[in-house]
């Protein structure tokens, strides 16, 4: 009878382990599924949520590749080659031009803002335009970007990010993402040069007239203010060019 019961609580013992494994399991698989981030819907309730959760990992994740670049830079310096100096040399020269440098001057600012919620529900009810026509999209600020190009920009950031060549301004639902880090509007655009060339060079240009008449028939936002000197953060990313790759074509029988 005692051998019984000894083998009884044995085994309750054994599933007591078990249990308690399977739910360590699982709880560190649901802890990988969810990145950190919650997994109930119910913890995000709209997309300004998302996009302030996903812009903070990336913000962390910025930093993180900033110091390793700083670190690949202090050892290529330290190493004692004539021909590694040499390049060193060239590459210094060329940090400046590049983005990779803080740099500062006279600037022009450009901001974009969506139409007021009271103007798109008016003009979209009497059928003027569609409510997508009084918010600003894509090339609304890639207007403006090459627009202040143009006029000579010696360097640029828009929401406050160094903009290189490198860099793509894409949109994403009624966001646009600039270094994998997604901004709602309003979008400013500032550029450092000369203030004259840069306000010649966005009245010129087609698109932002193009854009200009939706400024003024219903209220799309379009300020332009200037700077005697503006000093503009060093570009702190990633320098590698990202680019998409052709598949293999498909074997037709």
């Amino acid at each position: 009878m005692s051998t019984h019961r000894h083998r009884e609580r044995y085994t309750w013992r054994l599933v007591a382990v078990v249990v308690f494994v399977v739910a360590g399991v699982l709880f560190v698989t649901s802890s990988l599924d969810s990145g950190g981030l919650d997994l109930r819907a119910s913890s995000v309730t709209d997309l300004d949520t998302v996009v302030r959760q996903q812009r903070q990992r990336t913000d962390d994740q910025q930093r993180q590749v900033a110091d390793l670049t700083r670190e690949v830079d202090q050892l290529g310096k330290s190493v004692d080659d004539a021909q590694v100096s040499a390049v060193q040399h060239q590459v210094d020269a060329l940090r400046g031009p590049a983005g990779f440098e803080k740099v500062h001057g006279p600037a022009i600012t450009v901001v974009l803002s969506d139409a007021p919620k009271a103007d798109i529900v008016r003009a979209v009810g009497k059928g003027e335009v569609a409510a997508s026509d009084l918010v600003v999209h894509q090339q609304d600020i890639q207007a403006v970007v090459n627009a202040l190009w143009s006029g000579g920009a010696e360097a640029m950031t828009l929401q406050k990010q160094r903009v290189i060549s490198t860099t793509g301004i894409k949109c994403v639902g009624n966001t646009v993402v600039l270094h994998g880090v997604p901004y709602a509007p309003p979008y400013e655009i500032t550029a450092i040069g000369d203030l004259d060339s840069l306000r010649i060079a966005l009245d010129s240009s087609d698109y932002v007239a193009g854009y200009k008449t939706y400024v003024e028939a219903h209220h799309l936002g379009y300020q332009v203010s200037t700077d005697d000197d503006v000093t503009m953060p060093a570009y702190d990313g990633s320098s590698a060019l990202r680019y998409a790759v052709a598949g293999a074509s498909p074997v037709s029988n």
